[in-house]
């Protein structure tokens, strides 16, 4: 085994610079996973940060060659284990692949590396009176690379949908080496198999993206945003059908169960109604945002709102968001260990499931929070617990299978934007059944036929 891996390094230190490969065993660590609880990490071989597509094209090549696994990595911000490393793989990061390299305000798209952080295009793009409008939580450290890998969403997808929305086009090296060209960059395409889509959301598992086309659109005017307090989960899910069923379009919809709301007050001294059983933040960024939050104010109130308070101007507006924002770490400060859920059902729906999780919290004798888009029903519920209680450690996973057995008998889906990666591999077979199952691990050996893209992910 040293030998077969001296050989490795070897032959993947003669096309990489110096100090593109990496094997030290306490760097390489770092690099063994993700955010993910529960999900297994191995020992890599050898961690590669190459710089250009032909770098990552000789990394494929030989480990093709050798027989060697390859993990792709992003930043590591993903939450189901998808990035984690395998005993004696290759781990790809593609951290320094950050480049934007054009950006064209005519045809309204840019051309990135797959290392460009999700903030950094949004700035960049901004300069010239665009916008690209995938936000996934993270947004300030995940990268391009990762959002496509798992399909990414975010708090503005009610409006502006998810990530493989806005790729036009992909830059792929194959398990052999050989690089593939996806997709296009006109506005309208419909020759040949939609190749692009396929691997948006394939998490590394059918190539390695090293660019993208992506689609951007015009600066939307600021946005002007509210919180509605609301006594329980069937008044809070009932505004949020009547809001969608009278045709409005908020650019963000979300919502924050009871737990979540003290322990965004906790960590941020926000001062948020604590009273309140579940709190929606509506926000509209359209060219009278004001009216349409009076609108949809009117709507919360004959729900069964107990408070409406719409921000004043866009500061306001941002506050109101980042407490939102903060969910997930207030969540994560509660016990120290937190193990996240995606479920997405349908809206109707919505009120169903954070009552079903509040059962299932007190069943395991557990905190969980909820937070949700709650304009396209994508749920995160939250499990906070101690990871060095062996008993509570083994609650919160039976409360995670809990939770996707609920999200599933409601009509929903395992996952509405984290990915399927480790955590949820079991669980994509109960989602898909045996025909679908059947033909996906098809396409996968079409693409790996020896099987060393990103193993143990997905199928």
């Amino acid at each position: 085994m040293v030998g077969r891996m001296s050989t490795l390094v070897a032959a993947l230190r003669e096309g990489l610079p110096d100090g593109a490969v990496l094997t030290d065993p306490d760097v390489m660590a770092s690099y063994a996973h993700d955010m993910a609880s529960f999900c297994p990490a191995g020992e890599p071989a050898a961690v590669v940060l190459p710089r250009t597509v032909e770098e990552v094209r000789h990394v494929l090549r030989t480990a093709y060659a050798l027989r060697v696994p390859v993990v792709p990595q992003g930043a590591r911000t993903g939450l189901s284990g998808a990035a984690n490393a395998v005993d004696g793989c290759v781990v790809l990061s593609l951290l320094r692949m950050d480049r934007v390299l054009e950006i064209d305000a005519v045809n309204r798209y840019a051309v990135v590396e797959p290392g460009v952080v999700n903030a950094d295009l949004s700035k960049a793009v901004a300069a010239h009176g665009l916008a690209y409008p995938p936000d996934p939580s993270s947004w300030e450290q995940c990268t391009i690379g990762g959002n496509i890998g798992t399909g990414s969403g975010g708090l503005c997808c009610v409006k502006y949908g998810v990530t493989a929305e806005y790729v036009l086009g992909l830059d792929v090296v194959l398990a052999d080496g050989r690089l593939l060209r996806t997709g296009r960059r006109t506005a309208k395409g419909v020759a040949g198999y939609d190749l692009t889509r396929l691997f948006v959301g394939a998490e590394g598992t059918l190539g390695v993206v090293v660019g993208a086309v992506l689609a951007l659109r015009p600066a939307p005017p600021p946005r002007l945003a509210l919180a509605a307090e609301f006594p329980g989960t069937a008044a809070a899910g009932e505004a949020v059908a009547t809001i969608m069923a009278a045709g409005h379009t908020p650019s963000l919809l979300e919502l924050m169960d009871a737990t979540t709301v003290r322990a965004v007050n906790r960590l941020t001294r926000m001062g948020l109604p604590e009273s309140t059983r579940a709190l929606l933040v509506c926000a509209f960024d359209t060219p009278d945002p004001a009216a349409d939050l009076a609108a949809v104010g009117a709507l919360c109130h004959a729900a069964g709102a107990t408070g409406v308070v719409p921000a004043d101007d866009a500061a306001e507006s941002e506050l109101l968001l980042a407490a939102r924002r903060a969910a997930l770490p207030a969540l994560e400060a509660v016990a120290g260990t937190t193990m996240i859920d995606d479920v997405c059902v349908p809206r109707v729906r919505l009120a169903e499931m954070l009552d079903g999780v509040a059962a299932i919290a007190d069943e395991y004798r557990l905190t969980i929070g909820v937070c949700a888009h709650a304009g396209d029903g994508n749920t995160h519920p939250v499990v906070c617990f101690d990871a060095a209680d062996p008993d509570e450690r083994d609650r919160a996973r039976a409360s995670f299978d809990a939770i996707m057995e609920l999200g599933l008998a409601l009509g929903g889906t395992i996952t509405g934007e984290h990915g399927v990666g480790v955590l949820k591999r079991d669980w994509l077979a109960r989602e898909l059944g045996p025909t679908s199952l059947e033909l996906q691990r098809s396409i996968r050996q079409v693409f790996d036929p020896l099987g060393i893209l990103n193993p143990g992910k997905v199928l």
